[in-house]
């Protein structure tokens, strides 16, 4: 009869939607499939994601948010609208309260889009928190005491990397490269180098399938199928992890660049604590082979992969929403 407070992780590649009292009951892909001549939304979630890149030209499978913001305000909208109508967490009497993250470095405009979304689909009161924050409180750290944790949270659209302490962000950077940038530059690698077309689709399998970072980590190889740029025919091609390490390489450097800029302006005192506590490695992104072992030795301090990283944010969301009567005082972004 009454509505639930929801957390939602609104990322470039997945929506999860945690329930207070439920856990998360909801993880699909942010992408909606739309018929271009009506304007219509035809599917959402992972029926959309199955369309990509297999449709009739006037189907068109979109993914609304680009870089951790809105970048097609009403297609997200009713993707919102879709999956909260989906789960039927709104009462009779009233509304659900939403917290829903977003990246570190967004624009007081973007916050806005982000919120005003969030309240057209359903939303009661909606609060906004950063996600390094609530993804290192997702991966079980203790960020309330007065002591250094640092968090890489590496998403579908951003790199979110984050020192806090005493429940709050200390230093922080946002950078535009992550999972979606790592599927860029494997479609890219391809074609340029095999006159070979693949789809993203294909280019995420390489990377999950055989995708390194760590020189020399483990050598694999894959049969991909695509379609020949010279002969127009479809074409089978091996590929090695070797090579897709070498695509990686320079998107992984600049995500290192950006965990050593925080480092350098953090206070001392909570630089000792990170070499003690390690850095937590959050989002899909860390599933990333060797990417632990790169940043370990790139920064000179321990390096864990959380136990859940796809989920930490959307865990961490539900961890907020238990206390968010205490905290809906305080002044959130």
């Amino acid at each position: 009869m009454f509505s639930k407070d929801i957390g939602i992780d609104l990322g470039t590649a997945n929506v999860l939607i945690h329930v207070k009292g439920q856990g998360i009951v909801l993880n699909e892909p942010s992408v909606v499939a739309i018929d271009r001549n009506s304007g219509k939304v035809l599917a959402v979630g992972e029926e959309a994601r199955r369309m990509v890149g297999r449709t009739p030209g006037n189907i068109v499978a979109i993914r609304p948010l680009k870089d951790g913001v809105i970048a097609d305000f009403d297609i997200t909208e009713s993707m919102l609208r879709h999956f909260l109508n989906k789960l039927n967490v709104s009462g009779f009497i009233s509304k659900p309260r939403i917290l829903i993250c977003c990246p570190t470095n967004i624009t007081s405009v973007e916050q806005k889009a982000i919120r005003e979304a969030a309240e057209k689909s359903g939303g009661k009161k909606v609060y906004l928190e950063e996600e390094p924050k609530v993804a290192a409180i997702g991966a079980g750290m203790d960020i309330f005491q007065p002591s250094g944790n640092m968090v890489v949270d590496i998403g579908g659209g951003t790199t979110d990397i984050a020192v806090l302490s005493m429940g709050d962000i200390v230093t922080s950077e946002s950078i535009k490269i992550a999972g979606d940038n790592f599927d860029m530059e494997i479609l890219n690698y391809i074609k340029k180098e095999y006159k070979l077309l693949i789809g993203e689709r294909t280019a995420e399998q390489i990377k999950m399938t055989i995708g390194t970072v760590y020189p020399d980590g483990h050598n694999e190889e894959m049969d991909i199928r695509g379609r020949d740029m010279v002969t127009g025919l479809p074409r089978t091609l091996t590929i090695n992890s070797k090579e897709i390490e070498g695509v990686l390489r320079e998107s992984v450097v600049s995500i290192v660049q950006a965990a050593k800029n925080v480092l350098e302006k953090t206070p001392p005192e909570l630089s000792a604590d990170i070499i003690d506590r390690g850095v937590m490695l959050t989002g899909g992104g860390a599933l990333l082979h060797g990417i632990d072992q790169l940043l370990s030795d790139e920064l000179k301090v321990p390096v864990l992969i959380a136990e859940n990283p796809m989920s930490c944010v959307a865990v961490g969301t539900g961890v907020i929403l238990d206390h968010i009567d205490k905290i809906s005082n305080r002044k959130f972004i």
